[in-house]
């Protein structure tokens, strides 16, 4: 028998879109809930599996991707352009983390959706910790015991200081002290592609997760469940759009370039980006706009986009908003301010290492809701609201992934003009004198 005659078994199911499956899972799930009812209720299990899975994960990846993200921005690059592209990259987040929390404000997807009688709300303190405390505590006194306990905000805050620790010792003089911390980044790189493997793997299950714990959503919830879901894309998607218009548009303008003009160079790396749901797969169509049509020199595109592709997440960043406001609406445990200041605080500091990862936006969301007391723990309302959002995280990564590339390009191009590195004759305008 040839080679290709040996195929296993699931191999249909292993070579096909990993999204899709998702949301054929979610699909099916709603479906087999509505028609079996409590009859479908024996598949629990299959989804506390996956839960378990996921929480399996969250702390390796956190630790590992964040030390290796801080550790590859070298101090000896940074320079003028390097410091304004990263306030650039981190302020524009922190917008959109606060755009997408808007439009869950306005919107309050998942309102009366009442899934606490699912499973227990697990995971949230009955009193919200004041602001102070929650900023207080981002800085541990045990980081060990803050990764081992599972407290997101310190380990992220630990992750990125030694990160950007071993990125100094790793241009130092000292041949010694150069090798150790060349060890110690090969060390975490190799560890953080392991995690990007297990997550691949965690992943493949993710369809038989979301079908068993969407079933379990539809067999008590009904058909009232399609409705919030459906409010949950338009409030991103909206949020999406008013990213681009207020923020970019806002940022460009003030900078004196036109906003038409760039949104007809950055179209081609846009709509790539949408299709592809690929930053880094895009980054070669992003360089060919930024060079060819929007007339940004390569000394400034070839470092400040593929640091876009790593942590600049803009458009993930607006989806953390509405989401983690759907999953307390629908739990019916609101987030008070401090939480959504929580969210903000997280989501920014967790993009510097999310974006390698597959899946990067519900692996982020996982950390996020860990953030503000709500771990997804298997048979919770929340592990049930979260497989909603995981089953259209398709159709919601086309938008995010295009705002993530967009955000790129409005940077690098920024920050060039800002150093006399546009082409203005790319722009209908003579270069300046």
């Amino acid at each position: 028998m040839s080679a290709e005659g040996k195929k296993g078994a699931l191999d249909w199911y292993f070579k096909s879109n990993l999204l899709m499956r998702i949301l054929i899972g979610l699909i099916l799930g709603g479906v087999v809930g509505v028609i079996a009812g409590d009859a479908i209720l024996w598949v629990a299990p299959f989804g506390d599996l996956f839960v378990r899975l996921l929480k399996m994960i969250v702390m390796p990846v956190i630790f590992t991707t964040l030390v290796v993200g801080a550790a590859s921005i070298s101090p000896a690059e940074l320079g003028k352009v390097g410091i304004k592209i990263v306030l650039f990259y981190l302020l524009t987040s922190a917008f959109a983390v606060a755009v997408g929390l808007m439009m869950g404000n306005l919107f309050k997807p998942g309102l009366g959706l009442d899934l606490a009688s699912v499973g227990a709300a697990a995971g949230r303190d009955i009193t919200a910790p004041a602001l102070k405390d929650t900023l207080l505590n981002i800085i541990p006194t045990n980081p060990f015991a803050a990764i081992v306990s599972g407290d997101v905000l310190p380990t992220i805050f630990f992750a990125i200081i030694f990160g950007i620790g071993i990125s100094y010792l790793k241009i130092s003089k000292d041949e010694r002290i150069k090798h150790a911390a060349d060890v110690i980044f090969k060390v975490f790189d190799g560890a953080a592609e392991v995690m990007y493997m297990v997550v691949r793997w965690v992943l493949q299950y993710a369809p038989i997760g979301v079908f068993a714990l969407i079933a379990v959503v539809f067999a008590k919830q009904g058909a009232a469940a399609v409705g919030p879901l459906g409010v949950v894309t338009l409030a991103c998607y909206l949020g999406y759009i008013l990213h681009v218009l207020i923020v970019y548009g806002g940022l460009l303008t003030i900078n004196k370039i036109s906003f038409g003009r760039f949104l007809k160079g950055a179209r081609e790396a846009m709509i790539t980006a949408f299709v592809s749901r690929s930053s880094s797969g895009t980054l070669p169509v992003t360089m060919k706009c930024a060079d060819e049509n929007l007339g940004v020199s390569k000394n400034v595109y070839s470092f400040t986009l593929p640091l876009g592709a790593t942590i600049n997440m803009d458009g993930t960043a607006i989806y953390q908003g509405v989401c983690a406001l759907f999953i307390g609406f629908a739990i019916g445990m609101p987030l008070t301010f401090a939480q959504q200041i929580t969210v903000i605080i997280t989501a920014v500091l967790a993009s510097i290492g999310t974006a390698g990862v597959p899946g990067a936006g519900a692996i982020m969301l996982l950390m996020v809701l860990n953030s503000v007391g709500m771990p997804v723990e298997q048979g919770s309302a929340v592990a049930a609201a979260y497989a909603m959002i995981l089953g259209i995280d398709a159709i919601l990564d086309m938008g995010r992934t295009s705002i993530n590339v967009t955000g790129d390009m409005t940077g690098t191009t920024i920050v060039a003009k800002s150093e006399n590195q546009l082409d203005m004759a790319k722009w209908g305008k003579a270069p300046a004198a």
